[in-house]
């Protein structure tokens, strides 16, 4: 098979693909570039180009190559010229399980989670459901109509996007005036309103290994610059905005590495993932899980993997073993 690092993307999280490209092309220096351009156009791209190309986050990538054309002509190429994709994609349809359905239903093989997981996981409030329902504590969720009320009870509330990157859109609810904010984000798309839970932001990783066990990474401790963990603390900050292993207890590190397990198993992830939660004064509290987690150079899970010993490229070379087995599988599943 022809190893092809798929990047790029039509959502507002593509300059991040861009970076993580670029982590996985250092570890895979053989395996052929495809950029997925905002015009929904593929393109070959050089590695020089991807390599040169600096400040990832904040400035568009262009593509030196020739079009293979749109995304549905570039998907029938490579599996006509037997490629697996390796996906270096973050958002939108890249991670909404739309994408990996195209390539399910061709037969190509990809890394990550499989498409209904993805659309699971994607869905906050559904990924929410089914990890209460599997055991985790979340929290409450507060419809758009109940926002005084429930300001009024708790005091401070937080807004995020159903359906996106953990990166953006992020509301807090400090004062009643907050509250128009949130309603004119909610007239463009779907929002998920819950209280704010004071305490400590944490992140897991899960690591599926290719003879199919499970392993959580090693916890990271989140202290954002501002208290909010966007996309500018993530990727812009200036200072050192991780901790791992994190600085919590014995106990707390063991139930969110369990908490993290436990969500990649009621999502039905495969391959990697990420699950974020709260440190509360009552332990951990889940918030969501990342199917496609960004990869790059200040990523979390890169930084998990490290602390653990585990080398990147054994890692991606892993994921690519994976894949090989979940299209063997599919293909069985979609005759």
């Amino acid at each position: 098979m022809r190893v092809t690092i798929l990047f790029g993307g039509v959502n507002r999280e593509r300059l991040v693909s861009v970076a993580t490209a670029q982590t996985l092309h250092s570890a895979l220096p053989d395996a052929d570039l495809w950029f997925w351009d905002v015009d929904d156009c593929v393109h070959d791209v050089s590695s020089a180009a991807l390599a040169h190309h600096l400040r990832p986050f904040e400035i568009p990538f262009r593509a030196d190559g020739s079009s293979l054309g749109s995304l549905g002509q570039a998907l029938g190429r490579a599996k006509a010229e037997n490629r697996l994709l390796v996906l270096g994609l973050h958002g939108g349809m890249a991670e909404n399980g739309e994408l990996q359905l195209m390539c399910e239903a061709r037969g190509i093989p990809f890394t990550g989670s499989g498409s209904a997981a993805s659309h699971l996981a994607f869905d906050k409030a559904a990924a929410k459901r089914f990890a209460t329902i599997a055991g985790l504590a979340t929290t409450s969720s507060v419809a758009l109509d109940d926002m005084e009320k429930a300001f009024a009870e708790h005091g401070k509330l937080i807004a995020k996007p159903a359906r996106d990157g953990s990166s953006y859109g992020l509301i807090f609810v400090n004062a009643t005036q907050d509250l128009a904010g949130v309603r004119n984000a909610a007239k463009s798309e779907e929002y998920l309103i819950e209280p704010f839970i004071p305490g400590t932001e944490a992140t897991c990783g899960v690591l599926e290994h290719p003879d199919g066990s499970l392993a959580p990474l090693p916890t990271i401790e989140i202290i954002a610059e501002g208290g909010a963990f966007d996309n500018a603390a993530k990727y812009l900050a200036s200072t050192p905005q991780e901790i791992c292993p994190g600085r919590f207890t014995p106990e707390v590190n063991r139930q969110i590495m369990d908490g993290a397990i436990l969500a990649h198993r009621a999502l039905s992830c495969s391959g990697y993932s990420r699950s974020d939660f709260i440190v509360s004064e009552h332990g951990p509290i889940y918030l969501e899980t990342n199917t496609l987690p960004g990869l790059t150079g200040p990523s979390l899970y890169p930084k998990s993997l490290k602390a653990q010993g585990i080398e990147f490229t054994d890692f991606i070379n892993g994921q690519i073993v994976l894949a090989e087995q979940k299209a063997q599988r599919t293909k069985v599943h979609w005759r």
